[in-house]
């Protein structure tokens, strides 16, 4: 087209313009005065030929957005492109065997029946199938720690107590008949209250969905009652997953009441570690179960991406929401990972692999990396976590220093915000994110505000970038690296790519908080991961640990932490000596 061409072109554009303003003319919804301003916020320049060129599309796009919304879309709608974790020329597992726990040896019933809240999965679990306790006992007094202290921690929304009466009973039933399913059969759990339970409201810990209820069982509810699991309670989270703060409080930590639990797995955290419940199922999308787990101490599983169904969970992100396990132990993790993973039929981002963890792993046979920049770094907990990677050394382990690819990560957490305001659109429109407790600049309603001002393109190419970075995490030639819970980017970076974590307990603050280490595995790789983070947190003994104010009948008794001064692991059983023989 020549130059005279382009000018007429333009001309005729403008001419059109003015037309739309004429007196009887219907006003345009949007100017070119408009348009000036808009570009600023895509960081691009056009030129007025451009924008004049642009102005009828952008008309026509309102009117697209407006038929779109005008179709119901339910917030457990996945959007048609799935998001595929998995790098180019990744090979899996395909043999099956059964896992192997480790023995639980004799399990004694304590003098205080109480006692038995701080117990493991694994202790419980042998003693329900040696019929030395009932389900329904353990069910009765776990209902009966929530009644007492969920209130003070704010950390339950729903007590399922009829419910989990029904399943103590049919419990005990099959059991005294001979029909044991597993080590979570009878075992008394709670689960973060955006899973859906047929019968009981599901909230989401936000004041616009307060009365809502969801007539189905999430897929990991499904599983867990399968498995032979008792629901005993739904959990606080922080409003629509971030956070500690809900509509009807704020979650507390155990260890110090003055201190919110984090989140957004608050109450499954605080619950756990208070021993309310003997594990509780929570949920990560950006630190959701390390976070709130590293505040109360409590050991936490975030699967791998397409591990474990999201069918009948809240909505945040597609392609960042994962669901795990929050524990006691690592290997409790295990157990629980084990029953609620694999196909639902449904969620289509699940891959059905073998989980065959073993715990009779020797960390000498085990490529374990460290990333060495980031504990070289001056943070908060670094003393702590070298003593770590010193306990790791003198386990046998030859620690391979790694470093995370070179990426700008925090440049991408808009991939969640775009997600997450697309997930509650409707919400926004409404007008009821007005309802929403927390209304600062780092909550939800003002994200998902901001959000409608990310352009498309620059959401296709984070997530281009964030391709880049997972074909690059698959050049570590380690089979599960240790890095700090919160130094560095880490924690965003690995919540991206869809690689699994193990945090636990490593050690204790000045003022006697839990601080965590983490471990992360390959795409897949639950089973090494935990099978190596067990190894080390049966060496020290900080899980067995617990918040003195809600040990029974030792709430005067108790300082908030033995050994605090040195900050160093005591260590059980053998001496570290011995294990590099």
């Amino acid at each position: 087209m020549s130059r005279i061409d382009n000018r007429l072109l333009h001309l005729f554009i403008i001419c059109a313009v003015i037309f739309t303003f004429l007196p009887g003319c219907e006003e345009s919804p949007i100017s070119r005065a408009d348009l000036d301003k808009a570009e600023k916020i895509t960081g691009l320049k056009f030129t007025d030929s451009e924008k004049d060129t642009m102005l009828f599309d952008l008309i026509d796009n309102l009117e697209s957005y407006a038929a779109i919304r005008e179709v119901p879309i339910p917030n457990s709608e996945f959007p048609s492109l799935l998001f595929n974790p998995v790098p180019i020329g990744m090979t899996f597992e395909t043999e099956i065997r059964e896992p192997v726990y480790s023995p639980t040896g004799r399990v004694v019933l304590p003098k205080d029946f109480e006692e038995l809240a701080f117990y493991s999965v694994r202790e419980l679990g042998e003693l329900i199938r040696t019929r030395k306790i009932t389900s329904t006992e353990l069910t009765a007094m776990y209902l009966d720690r929530l009644k007492r202290y969920g209130p003070k921690l704010e950390c339950v929304i729903t007590l399922t107590e009829e419910l989990a009466l029904v399943q103590a009973e049919r419990v005990d039933r099959e059991i005294a008949a001979g029909n044991y399913r597993g080590p979570l059969h009878g075992i008394p759990y709670g689960a973060k209250d955006l899973l859906s339970v047929k019968g009981y409201k599901t909230t989401w810990g936000a004041m616009p969905y307060k009365g809502q209820a969801i007539d189905e069982n999430a897929a990991v509810i499904r599983k867990l009652e399968e498995a032979g699991a008792v629901l005993v309670a739904k959990l606080t989270l922080g409003a629509l997953a971030w956070g500690d703060v809900w509509y009807g409080g704020t979650t507390k930590n155990p260890w110090d009441l003055e201190q919110g639990s984090s989140g957004s797995s608050a109450g499954s955290a605080s619950a756990t570690a208070a021993g309310l419940v003997a594990f509780s199922i929570g949920t990560e999308t950006w630190g959701s179960i390390v976070s709130p787990s590293t505040r109360c101490g409590t050991t936490g599983l975030r699967p791998t991406y397409g591990r474990v169904s999201r069918t009948g969970a809240m909505a945040l992100s597609w392609s960042m929401d994962k669901i795990g396990p929050i524990c006691r132990t690592v290997e409790d993790c295990a157990i629980v990972f084990d029953a609620i993973r694999g196909p639902d039929g449904i969620d289509e981002t699940l891959i059905d692999l073998p989980f065959n963890y073993d715990h009779r792993i020797d960390l000498r046979e085990v490529k374990i990396g460290y990333t060495k920049k980031l504990f070289e770094e001056d943070y908060s907990f670094n003393k702590t976590d070298s003593v770590t990677l010193d306990v790791l050394r003198r386990m046998g382990a030859d620690l391979i220093p790694i470093k995370l690819p070179d990426y700008p990560v925090e440049a991408l957490a808009f991939i969640l915000s775009a997600e997450a305001a697309a997930a509650f659109d409707e919400l926004t429109r409404s007008g009821e994110d007005d309802l929403m407790v927390r209304q600062v600049r780092h909550a939800w309603p003002n994200v998902f505000r901001g959000a409608r001002f990310i352009p498309a393109v620059e959401y296709i190419q984070a997530n281009r970038v964030r391709h880049q970075i997972i074909q690059d995490m698959a050049k570590f030639d380690v089979d599960v690296y240790v890095a700090p819970s919160f130094s560095g980017n880490n924690l965003l970076l690995t919540n991206l790519t869809g690689h699994p974590c193990v945090v636990l307990p490593n050690g204790f603050d000045e003022d006697g908080h839990p601080v965590s280490i983490s471990f992360t595995g390959k795409l897949y790789g639950e089973a090494v991961l935990l099978a190596v983070a067990r190894a080390y947190q049966e060496i020290t003994h900080f899980h067995v640990k617990h918040p003195p104010l809600f040990l029974p009948g030792k709430e005067e008794e108790q300082e908030t932490v033995d050994d605090r001064e040195g900050l160093t692991p005591n260590i059980r059983g053998d001496s570290l000596d011995t294990l590099s023989d």
